[in-house]
Order: C-alpha cells, then structure tokens, then sequence
C-alpha cells in the first residue's frame, strides 16, 4: 500500500525511496554521539552517588537513631532515605555547585559583608517577578541576604491567612505573587549576584484549607491523625490548665470545637492553623520533603518558624520540649546530606536560657541562626528608659556564648514587639513587670512627656493592662512627629536617634537585617484601619506599601530619605571594611558611670573597637580608656584623643590600631 501523505493522497515513491537512502547513513553519527555522551552522564551520575553516599554516611547512624527514638518505625525511615536521595538528585546542578562552594568555605553566613533586607514581596514590589526588576535597588542598599516573608499559598481571605503564615499549599505559591517557577528564576538571578534568599517554613500548624486538614474535616482516620482531635473536655481542661495560651485576648483557648466531627481541633494559634501532631512519623516525612522541595527551589536560608512549640505532650507546657531539639538536630543533618548549601534559622521567641540550646552544641548542631529577639526588645527598653544596664547585662549574656553561636539581629521586624524582658532583674531596680509595660506602651503611643514616638498596641487585654506594640523604626524614633510638625531641629534629633541605634546594631556580632522601608525612613501607615480584613490586626501600621516615591528622593540631599540612606550605607561600608567587624572577634561590654551610656568593645588581632553609645537627649563628655591616638571611623581622622564630647542620641566608632 502506498504511504499517505498529510492530505490523505498518495506519496511518490522517488520520494520514498530517497528519504529510507539516508537512514542507513544517519545511524553511525547517532551513534557516536550517544556513545560521545554517555560517559559523562555515567561520570556525573556516579560521583553524584558518592557524594551522596558519602554525607548520608556521615550522618546515616545518628539520624536513624533519632528517628527511631522519635517513631520506631524503620520502614518509615527508609522510605525517609530513598525520598533525600531522590530529592538530592534531583537538585540543580548550579545549586550542586553553590553547595560544594559553601561546604568548603565553612560558615560563610557569618562573614561581616552580609547585610539583610526583610520585605512583604506584595508590598515592595507586587510580584516575585517585580522582586527580581528590583534587585538594582537591592544591591545599591549593599543587600546580599532577602528574606521575603511568607508566599506560600493562603486563604484567599487575608482574615484567615495570618499574614501568610496559614498556609493551605506548601508547594505553591499565591497565585497574586507569582509562581514555583518565578521564585527558583528569583534565586538564579540572586545567586548570579551574591544575594541569598530566604523564606519562612511554617511547621507548627497549617491552614484549615490545606488538603490534610479538609480530609481530616471529612472524617478520613489517616489525615485525623495528622492533627490533634479531641473529644474528651478533661483532656481540654488538662491542656487549657498546663500550657500558656499564645494569644489569650485576639485567639483564647487552644481548641477550636468542628460540630460536624462532634470533636475538637487542636488550635494554639488561630481557630483557622491546626496544629500538626510530629508524634506521627508521617507528618514529619511529609514535611520535611516539603523542605526539601523548597530548599531544591534554590533558597538559602529556611526560618523555621515558632520552633519551641512543634512538639506536643499532655501534662507539660508544650513548649522546648527534648523532642523538638531532637527534630530541628535531624533537619541540620537531611540539610548537610542533601542541600549543605542551606542555613536554618529558628525563630525562638523565648528568654534567652531557653533561646541558646537551639544552637544545639558544637558536636551535634541544631539552627545555624537563632533571632536575636530578647537583645531587640531591651533595646527599645533602654529608648524609653534612657537606662543603659539590662541591655548591658543582655549583651554581655550572649557575648559569653561562644562565639560559633550567631545571631541575626535587627531593630524592628514584621512583628509586634512584645514585652518579654528581664523583669526579676528589673525589679531589683525598681522597675514591677505590670506598670514598667505601661509606661513603655504610653512612652511609645507618645502619651509620656517628651517622648516622640508614635504608633499603636497590638493584642492589648484591658484585664491585665498587658499589651505589645506596633511601628516602624522612623516612627518610634520621630520621625513622623517631627515631619508632622514640620520641625526641622526636631527631624534632625530624630534622624541622629535613628541611625545611631542601626550603627549599634552594625556593632553586634551576627548578620544585621533591616526591615524594607528603614533605609529610607517609611513611617507607620494608618491605612490598614480602612481596610476590613486588616483592621483588626494593628501590625499592619509597619507592614505598609513600600514608599517608592521616598527612594526617588535619596540622591536629594534635603530630604530625610538621602540622609538616612546616605548613613546607613556609610555605616555598612564601614562594617564590611573593618576587620574588627569580624564574626571572631572577641566582643564585651565596658562598665562606665553614665548609666545612659552604652559602651561596647570589639578585638580583632592588635586592632580595638571603641564603639560608644548615648541613649539619652544631653550631651555626655566621654573619657576614653587611656589618651591615644585613635581613628574615627566614621569621619576616618586620626588624631590623639583623651575626651570626646557625645551629643544626644549620638554615637562613636573609635579604633586604635
């Protein structure tokens, strides 16, 4: 029968013959490329395998011993390891590549050019693509480190999202910010520029939406085991009696009653985040190739977020318990066998005894990072205070931890600031837990004698008078009071306040991160109260559209966005410059009569770092240790010094080399 061809008449046979001619011909070269090829995929493939083989060796032992502590179920933990071995096969090549880099240089997150910026990817820029068209922007800020916040899919109602952090589909992301692919061409083009990304990993709970939680909702035994249900109001009561409520005013209780289950749902956040039960091998091998899935996607850095209260266990507190050290230890090592490129970073909100055993030890890791949250609050503490002496006593903790141990630390996040200070020592110095939180709220709402900042509280309980509170960085240091009342004396106090307390942050060991916004003053937005889904959430005042129109104006040398942008760089420059700066050298605090001053001391080989402080509005005369020759850092003269005159808000970099 003769071939047909495309319209169904009869093809030529010459032309037949000439094209099965060719054939024969063609093969041989097909060949010899095939053969050309094979080699080196069979090369890659099997040093591949050996690298692979070689981690999981490494690790293999105390893993499987972890796990089986946790579940005693071995056929779940091999599963667990064919999954890490798919998933590092399946990792990039160019992500491969960054991996070895990282591993051979050891700890390169803690290099004193890393610099931070956190942002909303809707606010600062609409999409992941505008992320990306903004990355000039990024790097003219001296930014090598994004962590966007959450961008995971969420209800599409923001009054069940939590601000991202209930998230109903953990390989997908809102729809309105982009997509997989956008985010991994965003981490490409980062990394091609020496930027990190990062991203947060929610594991405590998930949304109501989730696939899990609607089987579960459904009846279905399997995806009910994945959550906490009860039925049983002694076990409520047991719970509601033993474990601190995280949001008792805006979310009480930790249950949230399902009357088409007849039962109750575990929910120690909101009514719309189920709490994940980790006692259930399968919940932690689901989530952890979500990890995996994501850390393939290219990100740098996984925040995982409220760490201390993964694990639950009736008739305890939920909170730090054994078992969660025993998860964040087993994620450091499928990080160091599949993706060692990555960094985890633990949001630890919790007093500094309980923060540091998140590092775990030095022979057995947990998180890279930890937050430096207690150091943060403190420090608006001594704003308000003009007391120097807790933040003292904060920072000389941390300085004696070792130094292996890093922190990112920040002046403001997307968060509320939550009064968890010290307050046994405190009280000592006359400060009660209960009024010293009222006076620093009043001192913040701006309703205290001369203080200039403004903003808003966040979960106040006018049972107890407890509240935190909510602004931007400008705001609480006057910036909006000053541009409010168009007093130009007063915005320069305001701007000296502002840049010094970022200079005392470039001061701590660790990587510094500033909010989206700070660098060119963005004061708090009062929008949010307009809006229906937002108004009822105050930390929407700091989490305002990022004000493009301010970074048009930082080459305008009268206007607050230069001079706030212009210092900051200065500062950062400064910083990557010095290696006094350096993430080893050996930091303390030093004692001074003057109460409101801070004075930090920084040694590097024969270099020392004077770095001095003035939380107050007066002028202060400062004696230096002994009269030397020193170098300002920040004017870069070198002269003989015995006094410095410190002006209010004011601060020092002096070095004598």
């Amino acid at each position: 029968m003769p071939a047909n061809n495309s319209n169904g008449s009869a093809a030529k046979k010459p032309a037949v013959k000439k094209t099965a001619a060719k054939k024969p011909a063609a093969k041989p070269a097909v060949k010899k490329a095939a053969l050309k090829k094979a080699p080196a995929r069979r090369s890659t493939k099997a040093k591949d395998d050996a690298v692979f083989q070689e981690r999981l060796a490494r690790h293999h032992d105390e893993l499987r011993w972890l796990y089986m502590e946790l579940y005693d179920n071995g056929d779940m933990f091999a599963e667990f390891v064919q999954e890490m071995e798919r998933f590092f096969h399946e990792r990039a090549s160019e992500l491969k590549k960054l991996d070895a880099a990282r591993e051979a240089e050891g700890a390169w997150y803690r290099n004193r050019n890393m610099l931070g910026m956190q942002m909303y990817i809707d606010n600062f820029a609409g999409t992941i693509k505008g992320v990306e068209e903004k990355l000039p922007y990024i790097e003219r800020c001296h930014v090598n480190y994004i962590h966007l916040m959450p961008f995971l899919d969420t209800p599409a109602d923001k009054s069940r999202s939590d601000g991202g952090y209930a998230v109903s589909d953990f390989r997908r992301v809102m729809p309105a910010l982009g997509t997989m692919d956008d985010l991994s061409h965003l981490a490409e083009k980062c990394h091609e520029k020496g930027i990190s990304l990062c991203m947060d990993f929610v594991m405590n709970h998930t949304s109501e939406d989730h696939e899990w939680a609607r089987r579960a909702r459904a009846g279905e035994g399997e995806y009910m085991s994945r959550y906490f249900f009860e039925s049983n109001q002694a076990v409520i009561d047991q719970y509601t009696r033993d474990v601190p409520q995280v949001f008792p005013t805006t979310a009480p209780g930790h249950f949230t009653y399902l009357p088409e289950l007849g039962q109750s749902v575990m929910t120690q956040f909101y009514p719309y985040q189920w709490d994940l039960n980790y006692r259930n091998p399968r919940v932690f091998n689901e989530m952890m190739y979500n990890f995996l899935f994501l850390a393939n996607r290219g990100l740098d850095f996984i925040r995982i977020d409220a760490v201390p209260y993964i694990w639950k266990q009736l008739g305890t507190n939920c909170r730090n318990l054994p078992q969660v050290h025993t998860i964040v230890r087993m994620m450091r090592m499928i990080g160091e066998i599949v993706c060692p490129g990555i960094v985890l970073l633990g949001e630890v909100v919790m007093e500094p005894k309980e923060v540091a055993p998140y590092f775990g030890t030095v022979e057995k890791p947990e998180c890279h990072m930890l937050y430096n949250v207690t150091t943060m609050a403190t420090t608006w503490h001594t704003v308000a205070t003009r007391d120097t002496r807790l933040l003292r006593r904060q920072m000389d903790i941390v300085c004696d931890l070792p130094r292996e141990y890093t922190f990112l630390n920040y002046l403001r996040c997307h968060d509320d600031i939550g009064w968890g200070l010290d307050y046994a020592t405190l009280s000592g110095w006359g400060m009660e837990e209960v009024p010293h939180k009222r006076y620093l709220n009043d001192y913040f709402l701006g309703h205290t004698p001369g203080s200039v900042s403004r903003g808003t509280l966040y979960n106040a309980d006018p049972v107890t008078g407890d509240a935190r509170f909510c602004a931007t960085t400008a705001s609480m240091c006057g910036i909006e009071a000053a541009g409010f009342e168009g007093d130009d004396e007063k915005m320069s106090q305001a701007i000296q306040k502002d840049v010094m307390l970022h200079a005392y942050m470039f001061t701590q060991s660790g990587l510094p991160i500033i909010y989206s916004g700070d660098e060119v003053g963005q004061v708090n937005d009062y929008s949010y109260t307009e809006d229906p889904e937002r108004a009822e959430d105050s930390r929407y005042i700091h989490r305002g559209k990022f004000p493009w129109e301010l970074v048009d104006k930082i080459d305008d040398d009268t206007t607050v966005a230069h001079r706030i942008f212009e210092a900051l760089g200065e500062l950062e420059g400064i910083r990557r410059s010095e290696p006094v700066f350096d993430a080893d050298a050996e930091v303390s605090t030093k004692d001074y009569d003057d109460t409101s001053i801070l004075w930090i001391v920084r040694r590097a080989g024969d270099e020392v770092l004077h770095a001095v402080f003035n939380f107050s509005d007066e002028t202060k005369t400062i004696w230096m240790p002994e009269r030397a020759v020193y170098t300002n850092l920040v004017t870069g003269v070198s002269e003989e010094v015995e006094t410095v005159e410190l002006s209010g808000w004011d601060f020092i970099w002096m070095k004598r080399a």
